[in-house]
Order: C-alpha cells, then structure tokens, then sequence
C-alpha cells in the first residue's frame, strides 16, 4: 500500500493547526507521586500534627498573657488562627513539590532577591516588637529573612555549583560577601539568632563543596572574632549569654522553661492540664518544646526530636544517589537551615543553648515562620524529585575536591 502524503498547502495557504489538547492533570500527578520524595512528605505531615496538638495544649496560657482589660483573647485563639496558617502552608508546600527542579531554582532566586531588598528596608520602616524590628507590614506583618532563608540556600547552591562550568570563579567569596552582606542587615534589626543560622548554612554548604583545610582555618577564626565583637557590643545577646552561662535568675524565662518542661515527667499531665506552662512567655512559640514536655512528658519530647532528626537523615540519605552538584548543596543548605533551626529552638528549651528569638519548625505558631518552612520543605520535594527507574552515578566528591586541592598547592 501507498503511504499517504503529507499535507503541503498551496501558495498562499496556511497549514491547518493542530488541536491544542490540555494537559492531562492526572498524569501530571501520578508522575509527581512517583518522583517525589513520599517517606519525608509523611514525616513532615506527621510533625504538622504534632504542632496542631502541641498549638492547642500552648493556646490558653498565651492567650491569656496577652489579653487585656480592652481584649480578651478566647483560650483557643492561636490553635484557631494556626490551623489557618497550616492549611495555607499545606498548599505551599504542595505547589511548589509540583514545580520542575529548573521553575524551582529560578523562583527561588527571583525569591531571595525581592526579600535581601525588602531586608534592607526593615531597619527603616519595620515594625518594632519586643526591642527588635523584624518584621514589614505591607498589608500582612511578615518577616523577610524567614521567607529568605530558603531561598538562600538554593542561592548558594547555585552559586558554588559555576565552578564545574569555570573552576576559575571565586565562588567562595561571592558567596562569603553574600552572607556578610544578610548578617549585617539582620544585625541592624538586630537578630543574632537568624545570623548564626545563615552562617552555618553557608559553612556546611562551602565545606559539602570543597572548601580547602588552610580557608576553614582562617573563616573560623574570623568567626570567632565575630561572636567575640558581637559580645562586645550586642548588649541583648551579651546579657542572654550570661544568664545562660551563669544558670540564669530564679523565674526568668529560661528557668520557666526548665520548670515547664519537667512539669509533667515522663509522661505528662495530659492534654490541657499542665500548671507551669500558665506562667510561659512566649509558650505558643519560642517555647512550645517545654509545654510539650509537661503536658504530654518527655517521651514525647525525645520522639518529636528523633523526628526532625529522621528527616535530616533521609534528605542526606536521598542525595547520596544524587548527581547533580547544585542539588547535593541546595538540598544540603535547605536541610541544614530546617535542622539547624529545629535543634537550636530544642536545645535552648534544655537550657543547652543561650535564648533566642526563634521557633520550632511546622511545630510552633507562626505565621510566615509556618509558611516558610512550608515553602523550605516544598523546594526540597521539587529539587529532589527523581524518576524511580532511572539509575544515577553518584557525584563523586573524593575527585572533586582531589582535584581543587591540587589546583590550590599549584598555587
């Protein structure tokens, strides 16, 4: 038989289009349930649970601190206003788990640009809480560094990872007057706590991409240096660091926390019945490990800890296949920036670390803090999602970094 001939328009003719057909949705998701990550979708949605009931059990004491003779804030106020925040943060996270790693990283950026500006303005026209102005109003009150964090990370990642296409760009220092650049803006605020988090990031992300033996011993050093001026001059961080060091005064809050936390034993006092969490600032938030810790004991408090630690390890777990360098150091900077977190806000409810202004991630209120950290897991879902069939050679950073090393004794 004859094929049939292809179609050619006469002169002057156009070519009949062909039907445009959407997209099949369904499809679309089937590919994304199989290539995303399922195990640490159902951890992070297990720690969202956790943070619901732990809202729940915080509500009525900071509910109660903040009422006023003018306002009275009903018992369960922030565990209404919480499960707003969840559900809005849920729909992040999935959307941008939905996006191609490409979207991912150029929305990302585009990200941490808008917000590194809107950090420069917040010295200036920011809103003042607690001594510290933070935040932006801009028809909602948001803080920029939260939703910059994220975003930074994969800044890094896609920064240190030019030096595969040109091993001659100082990507090290580019990186470095970047994050010298977010301290001291967030030390304008000020914002100690936040500034530690970039700067380790940027640590374990340089160090995860080479940096040499004589570099690390010089940033140490000027690391230290850092802290020791900051203690000089940073009055807030200097008197926290001595109340931390000295054990701190009977009843401050650090003390409180120490009280709540070991309220109820190992068991707990049950839902809604812990006493000491009444006399807690900041319960609902900065503090919400040690309402954990009275109400529901410290079993609890050990499970929700291995739980964040189950999630580093299976992002760290996942990459080892990986073969791509921007997605070893971008997922490697997202998950150090969501465990970093995680462990200082724990660690300073165990009276280990000196007390910062910040939360426990997807577990304490928040409002951008919640959505941000929604966003962070929703980049690592998108930027680690891979075909289940497809075999991958993993990078080889033994070579890799070989190799810079002798480009540095050449040198």
């Amino acid at each position: 038989m004859k094929s049939a001939r292809p179609y050619v328009p006469m002169p002057g003719q156009r070519a009949p289009q062909q039907p445009a057909f959407p997209q099949d949705r369904k499809r679309q998701l089937f590919v994304w349930w199989r290539e995303i990550d399922r195990t640490l979708l159902f951890l992070v949605l297990g720690l969202m649970v956790i943070g619901t009931i732990a809202v729940y059990a915080a509500s009525p004491a900071s509910a109660g601190r903040l009422s006023t003779s003018d306002v009275t804030l009903g018992e369960h106020y922030f565990f209404w206003l919480h499960l707003r925040w969840q559900v809005l943060g849920l729909g992040v996270l999935l959307v941008t788990s939905l996006l191609p790693m490409d979207s991912a990283r150029r929305g990302a950026i585009l990200l941490g640009g808008l917000m590194l500006a809107l950090l420069v303005l917040v010295p200036f026209v920011g809103v003042e809480r607690n001594g510290a102005v933070r935040w932006l109003n801009l028809g909602m009150t948001f803080q920029p560094s939260e939703f910059l964090k994220p975003a930074y990370a994969v800044m890094l990642g896609w920064i240190l990872s030019w030096k595969l296409r040109d091993p001659g760009l100082p990507v090290i220092g580019i990186t470095g007057g970047l994050v010298g650049l977010i301290v001291l803006l967030l030390m304008m605020q000020p914002n100690l706590g936040e500034a530690i988090l970039f700067v380790g990031c940027w640590f374990v992300v340089v160090l995860l991409a080479g940096l040499p033996i004589k570099r690390i011993a010089i940033f140490s050093g000027v690391g230290v240096a850092a802290l020791a001026l900051t203690y000089a001059l940073y009055d807030n961080g200097r008197n926290r660091i001595d109340a931390f060091l000295g054990g701190g005064t009977a009843f401050d809050q650090v003390d409180l926390a120490r009280r709540t936390l070991l309220g109820g034993g190992w068991t707990g006092t049950g839902l809604g019945l812990g006493n000491q969490k009444m006399r807690l600032p900041e319960a609902h938030t900065d503090y919400i490990f040690s309402v954990i810790g009275e109400e529901f004991g410290l079993i609890v408090c050990m499970v929700l800890a291995l739980v964040y630690i189950a999630i580093v390890l299976r992002v760290l777990v996942r990459l080892i296949e990986e073969d791509r360098l921007f997605i070893i150091l971008s997922a490697t900077g997202l998950i150090a920036l969501f465990g970093g977190q995680a462990f200082i806000n724990i660690l300073m409810n165990l009276q280990m670390f000196p007390s910062k202004g910040m939360t426990l991630p997807l577990v304490s209120y928040g409002g951008s803090s919640t959505i941000a950290q929604c966003f962070t897991i929703g980049l690592l879902l998108a930027i680690t999602r891979r075909n289940p069939f497809l075999s991958r050679e993993a990078f080889d950073f033994s070579a890799a970094l070989d190799k810079e090393m002798g480009r540095e004794t050449r040198r």
